[in-house]
């Protein structure tokens, strides 16, 4: 069973940046899809990005593209998020999560319901 674990997260004035790291173990990246999803109080939870456990192409939420990129580590098992120039509206608790073959890239890539592992989630705040 895979075991996540989110680290990185803090107070962030906005325009600044973060790395979020997902340190994943029970299972190596090749052999599982892991996103990374935001859940902001009142709000769904919503993906952010994820990464194909075959060949590391990242794939995006279209409202998250331009100021986020993910990316592994292989030899770690570490799954990065790097943040830039953010928002007071970025502030959430930031999860990574892991999925099966084949999600992250399909049509439901998005949907949280599939992805069946979490990891506890970190705290990041966007105020100055």
């Amino acid at each position: 069973q895979p075991h996540l674990v989110e680290s990185g997260g803090g107070l962030v004035q906005p325009g600044g940046s973060l790395r979020l790291s997902c340190t994943v173990s029970g299972v190596t990246l090749d052999r599982k899809d892991i996103g990374w999803f935001r859940e902001i109080p009142g709000k769904d939870t919503e993906l952010i990005s994820c990464i194909d456990s075959s060949d590391g192409k990242a794939y995006y939420a279209d409202s998250m593209k331009g100021r986020f990129t993910i990316s592994r580590d292989v030899a770690k098992n570490i799954v990065n998020l790097q943040m830039n120039s953010l928002k007071p509206e970025d502030t959430a608790v930031y999860y990574c999560a892991a999925a099966p073959l084949y999600v992250c890239g399909g049509y439901y890539f998005a949907n949280p319901n599939e992805y069946h592992d979490w990891g506890q989630g970190t705290q990041v705040t966007v105020s100055s």
